[in-house]
């Protein structure tokens, strides 16, 4: 026989983080009744939203995009800063096919490959 399951919502609630109470802490000096009675009598959860967790390096602060993504996928979605790091490491990035092949014609026909990007501190946004 089915067994019958009650309804489920998974709430994300963009920006707004965890931490323990404090003086400088707005979320939990605010007067949130139906909030609190939430945190305080249903099932949840914390999970971790920066770094590796969700597939940036270590200490970069994550964002909505990442962190839908990650949760949409049920695993690391590792974004291009780490990508390309790792096949940096690793050596895959100079094995990558499309750089190959335009190297290759670049060096057949006397032209140049260049290579563009954004350079940031703000790593979700260009790195």
């Amino acid at each position: 026989m089915t067994e019958l399951r009650k309804p489920t919502a998974l709430i994300i609630l963009d920006g707004w983080g965890h931490r323990e109470p404090s003086d400088d802490n707005a979320i939990s000096n605010a007067k949130l009744p139906f909030w609190n009675m939430l945190w305080q009598t249903r099932p949840k959860a914390l999970i971790n939203t920066s770094g590796m967790f969700v597939g940036l390096p270590k200490g970069q602060m994550g964002n909505s995009e990442v962190g839908h993504m990650n949760l949409g996928a049920g695993r690391v979605v590792y974004q291009s800063l780490t990508r390309i790091d790792k096949d940096l490491e690793n050596g895959e990035f100079s094995k990558n096919n499309a750089l190959c092949a335009a190297i290759d014609k670049a060096v057949t026909n006397g032209g140049a490959v260049h290579l563009m990007g954004l350079l940031s501190p703000g790593g979700v946004h260009c790195h």
